[in-house]
């Protein structure tokens, strides 16, 4: 019986990677996901230890994912929620990547705050941009997650993906990472570790806001990318915005004119300015800089076409960090670190 088991596995799953495997193929056979798992169990013989509760069925984007058991072999498709996933030590097998040694990504394409805990955990790169359903269905996973908006998105692939095994879809941009980890531990099964990371940031903001000597409020908090390119500002419905308010920032209102230039999957947290939208949607007396180094203030500074703007002209440009384009545990850890040198004595 387990021999012809594992040989009905094994064709579907080379029908599946070759791309041949049609959709009444899928529907009279063994969903791939269940023949991956049971294999697995025959030929490895571990058993996963399931905790309290399961089976769970787990709210997504795309509707309610049913898991019998806690997964065991985890594919990321977006760089943004693996990092969620590492801190709550999640068994991440695999992971999609973004184009290496760019600003915001290390050699492996790997996010900079959690590339070298990937590195040691043994994470390996799937692909880079573009996802791959083969690079994913050759992992073997029980669990795949994918992020609903952003450039990281493998949304259009849920259909196939749903095929090799149970698809969580996340959409981040309207969640704290406090929340996204928090759903990722429910449907991980390490609920505890997310609920005492979670818990012991917040006592760690709570502890630093009295100290914050604020720069002048209100502030505009973006993503400066330079050389004419458009700039993202993050909005109260972004993580980055929630941390800052939480700290007792307040975030500027845009004018009502450039507040509907939104993209990117019509997302929440943040509005793009380009052109003379710039000058004027940057309405805050202060601005903070993220996924930006040092060296890129005195060019803020010096742009002539922002030379009237209030935040310009007295000088409140402040840069926190290189690694903080997507908040997760590691880089919110870090954008508190530079926070606390910068605004307190």
């Amino acid at each position: 019986m387990g021999s012809s088991f594992a040989e009905e596995n094994s064709r579907a799953m080379r029908q599946f990677i070759s791309g041949r495997t049609r959709k009444n193929t899928l529907k009279s056979t063994t969903p791939v996901y269940l023949l991956w798992g049971a294999l697995l169990l025959l030929f490895t013989g571990f058993h996963a230890v399931a905790g309290d509760g399961w089976p769970r069925q787990i709210p997504g984007e795309t509707g309610t994912v049913t898991l019998q058991q806690a997964p065991q072999r985890i594919v990321s498709t977006s760089v943004t929620l693996t990092g969620a996933l590492l801190a709550i030590d999640a068994p991440v097998i695999g992971s999609g990547a973004a184009a290496p040694g760019g600003r915001f990504t290390d050699a492996e394409g790997f996010l900079r705050q959690w590339g070298d805990i990937a590195r040691q955990r043994q994470v390996k790169r799937l692909y880079i941009g573009e996802p791959n359903a083969e690079s994913i269905a050759g992992m073997a996973p029980d669990l795949i997650v994918v992020s609903a908006t952003g450039n990281d998105s493998a949304i259009r692939l849920v259909s196939q993906l749903q095929a090799i095994a149970p698809v969580l879809v996340v959409n981040y941009d309207d969640k704290s990472w406090q929340q996204v980890m928090t759903l990722l531990g429910q449907a991980t099964g390490h609920d505890t570790l997310a609920a005492k990371r979670v818990a012991e940031f917040d006592q760690r903001v709570a502890r630093l806001k009295p100290q914050l000597k604020l720069p002048p409020q209100p502030v505009s908090a973006m993503v400066w990318n330079g050389g004419g390119r458009e700039v993202n500002l993050w909005t109260a419905a972004s993580a980055q915005g929630e941390l800052l308010q939480a700290l007792g920032f307040t975030l500027a209102t845009p004018p009502a004119e450039v507040k509907g230039n939104t993209s990117m999957g019509h997302r929440k947290d943040i509005i793009q300015l380009s052109g003379e939208n710039v000058a004027s949607g940057l309405n805050g007396k202060s601005w903070l800089l993220f996924a930006t180094g040092e060296n890129t203030v005195p060019d803020v500074l010096s742009d002539r076409f922002l030379s009237q703007s209030a935040a310009v002209r007295d000088k409140q440009v402040y840069a926190l960090g290189n690694d903080n384009f997507r908040l997760d545990y590691y880089s919110a850890s870090h954008l508190l670190d530079t926070l606390q040198t910068l605004f307190t004595h």
